[in-house]
């Protein structure tokens, strides 16, 4: 790694050392600080405000990792957040050297800070990585704005500039009671992202409550009050219904 890339600094949120649901195998997750998005499920609004969290360096997160290495073989190292791509130069060199070390790196992204004047920066980082969980939040423009307070163009953008590199992407998406969950949204979801070729995997994530008790921690009002956990029989259904969607398009039948 270059010197300068050596005293280059992230602000980190927070690090797991043992994640299973962020990426294959069993993970060191790194939570990046700094978030656009205001969505109104969000579990970790402590993340929003960049320039928060933690001062580390690449080789202070790699020292982390190397503590547990020996659990990590079938793993890697996982970059969420908050927002990772709000600091790519920092992820960027984080990942460069994971790779220098044979190690696995997974996005965890809404791919909403993509935009395409920057894409050679982001071919340096699609370089060195391995693969993507996307969020895709709605597959509606307006009610994206709703739910997020951001336009999903960059991150259809983003899908588009890993399906042109190569890079596989796990499609990620939380079922939201009365907001998330229509058959006709979850079927236009499918199509949507069922149209991208590096599409690998489907996760449909249920709405749960467990963040409300953070908002009332930070004194913040919770957005969806009222609303009620997800069923695991309703995400199900809906990931069913999202499969359908991709195999319509899939077959030429959308």
């Amino acid at each position: 790694m270059m010197q300068n890339e050596c005293n280059l600094k992230g602000h980190i949120h927070s690090t797991e050392s043992f994640g299973t649901v962020d990426g294959p195998g069993v993970r060191f997750v790194v939570f990046f600080q700094g978030c656009p998005m205001r969505c109104l499920y969000c579990h970790n609004p402590d993340t929003w405000t960049p320039g928060e969290g933690k001062e580390m360096t690449v080789e202070d997160i790699l020292k982390e990792y190397r503590r547990n290495e020996v659990f990590y073989k079938s793993g890697g190292i996982t970059a969420t957040g908050g927002e990772p791509l709000m600091q790519l130069p920092f992820l960027t060199a984080l990942f460069a050297e994971a790779k220098k070390e044979g190690i696995h790196t997974c996005l965890d992204t809404s791919g909403i800070m993509y935009r395409r004047e920057k894409q050679p920066d982001y071919e340096k980082l699609f370089r060195v990585l391995d693969l993507v969980l996307l969020d895709f939040k709605h597959s509606s423009e307006e009610e994206h704005k709703k739910l997020t307070a951001q336009s999903q163009t960059h991150i259809l953008e983003f899908a588009g500039a890993l399906e042109k590199a190569g890079i596989p992407m796990v499609a990620r998406h939380v079922v939201v009671p009365g907001i998330t969950d229509s058959p006709d949204h979850l079927s236009r979801l499918g199509r949507m992202i069922g149209a991208f070729r590096n599409l690998k995997g489907l996760e449909v994530l249920p709405y749960h409550t467990m963040g409300a008790a953070k908002y009332k921690n930070l004194e913040m009002p919770y957005p969806l009050e009222g609303v009620e956990n997800l069923p695991p029989e309703k995400a199900k259904e809906a990931r069913r219904q999202i499969l359908d969607g991709i195999r319509q398009v899939r077959s030429g039948k959308a």
